[in-house]
């Protein structure tokens, strides 16, 4: 039975199964990531896709033992009145990768043909000029060497519903619930229609959209982080062997200062044991 046909009937990774693989692949990326500082290679990830569709966890899983110095993500907030008036991909561009560099868009300039298309943030002459002149702005990203991937993240409207009464419930995720999302949820068929016709427009063969299908959170990060390997023709940098001396090397002389000149954090830890305890 194929991968495709397990998924169809539920078939689930167990949670072993799914650490190992992702450690796996985050040992790739770690690798790639070498291989970027080595070459002065520039890449670009863009992650798309519904609201709760699982973005920021595959974001949070590529980026986890990864340089911040070399993996950054770009997250922009709205766009401020100044912003609005500059050339759209003005501010987009700002964060594009230096030599070296890799950026992860939680969110691009693929603004415009979604949450901006269906609320009326544009004019339908603005959404028209962004389909037509976005192939051309990736084109001029490629063209000047940078390795750009696209991945909308497609997830069902009955899990999508799912999520946001998870987040509801949980007093840590409360805040990803915005006025924003339950719009998406009134407006499905909007933000469907828009997606089609984004697709037809920016789905070209120098820059193709790659959907990950999301219902599955987990399947989703291994499916996508494995597929973005896989496209980068990275190869594996020599580190340089490092040499530890058996102990700390020290020559007697220094003397710790005593500990009541310092200010220590309280031990919440053992009030939480006395506690236990009692």
């Amino acid at each position: 039975m194929s991968k495709s046909k397990k998924a169809d009937k539920g078939i689930k990774l167990s949670k072993a199964a799914y650490e190992t693989e992702l450690f796996r692949l985050q040992t790739e990326l770690v690798a790639l990531q070498e291989w970027v500082r080595a070459t002065g290679a520039r890449v670009v990830v863009v992650f798309e896709g519904r609201d709760a569709a699982g973005k920021g966890g595959a974001i949070k899983r590529i980026t986890q033992y990864l340089s911040p110095r070399i993996c950054r993500v770009a997250a922009l907030p709205a766009p401020t009145d100044r912003e609005k008036g500059q050339w759209y991909y003005q501010r987009y561009v700002a964060h594009l990768p230096a030599p070296g560099e890799i950026v992860l868009f939680d969110r691009s300039w693929y603004n415009r043909a979604g949450v901006e298309k269906v609320m009326g943030f544009c004019t339908p002459e603005e959404h028209t000029r962004f389909l037509r002149q976005t192939p051309i702005f990736e084109q001029m990203l490629i063209d000047d060497g940078i390795l750009l991937r696209k991945y909308w993240f497609s997830v069902s409207d009955a899990e999508q519903l799912r999520r946001f009464r998870a987040r509801r419930d949980d007093p840590v995720r409360q805040w990803k619930l915005s006025p924003m999302d339950l719009e998406s949820i009134y407006r499905w068929e909007d933000y469907s229609r828009a997606k089609d016709e984004m697709m037809v427009h920016t789905d070209t063969s120098a820059s193709p959209w790659f959907v990950v299908e999301s219902d599955n959170k987990k399947h989703a990060r291994l499916n996508m982080i494995s597929h973005l390997v896989s496209t980068i023709p990275y190869t594996p940098v020599p580190s340089p062997e490092v040499k530890l001396p058996k102990k700390p090397l020290t020559t007697g002389n220094y003397h710790r200062p005593p500990r009541s000149l310092s200010k220590f954090v309280p031990d919440h830890v053992a009030t939480l044991l006395g506690d236990t305890e009692d």
